[in-house]
């Protein structure tokens, strides 16, 4: 069975070439989803860079910063139906997770979209992250947020008060008895301002959950 899953594998290789889910270069023998030039170029934040505090969470850690690369790479992840992304995306959230958030956690979660904006995408890319990186560390991740009402998006928008504003009240706890007195790890795709994680963070702890901790695939603001 592996030999024959091996052979397929080759077969969609040589159809399908595998390309770099940053610069979309084809990847060379032994490459799995990133570049060997990406992997040195790309902005990676290291140590205390890699960490923001906010509102209503004690930390925030993302591997990359939100350059034209990552947004690029991201954008085709969010609007072009790339979701296969998710699974080096996750691997690299789950990095950074290992390195600063071990043992600050007890379950693994992520900020969803309205019902209205899921069907229009037709997957929640959130979720896939949360999903893959959670494998990655051995866990699952689980629905402990819904979004109970549509909002504009948060990139169209400016200044951290409209921000805030957007999302105030937009999300309840899916379970609370699930969440009531663990620490609870909110994973989200990209943070800018950190409203819509402060936010959540802010519903969790509503429903009882003991701390919160963040991570996301890149930060806007360094």
């Amino acid at each position: 069975m592996r030999n024959h899953t091996g052979v397929i594998s080759g077969f969609l290789d040589l159809l399908f070439p595998p390309k770099c889910i940053f610069c979309r270069g084809l990847l060379l023998r032994g490459e799995r989803h990133i570049c060997s030039g990406c992997r040195n170029a790309l902005p990676w934040l290291h140590g205390t860079a890699a960490e923001q505090a906010g509102e209503s969470f004690s930390l925030a850690v993302s591997p990359l910063r939100y350059n034209d690369a990552v947004r690029s790479s991201f954008h085709r992840y969010k609007f072009k139906d790339c979701r296969g992304y998710s699974e080096a995306y996750g691997a690299l959230v789950a990095e950074c997770v290992r390195d600063h958030l071990s043992g600050r956690y007890d379950l693994i979660t992520w900020v969803p979209l309205s019902k209205q904006r899921r069907k229009a995408r037709g997957y929640d890319q959130a979720m896939l992250l949360a999903m893959a990186a959670a494998l990655r560390l051995d866990d699952v991740a689980v629905e402990t947020l819904k979004k109970v009402r549509h909002t504009d998006a948060q990139s169209g928008l400016e200044g951290d008060g409209e921000r805030h504003a957007n999302i105030l009240n937009a999300y309840e706890a899916a379970d609370p008895e699930l969440v009531a007195g663990r620490r609870v790890l909110l994973i989200d795709d990209i943070m800018t301002t950190g409203a819509t994680l402060s936010e959540c963070a802010r519903v969790l702890r509503a429903a009882g959950a003991s701390g919160v901790v963040c991570a996301t695939l890149a930060r806007a603001r360094t």
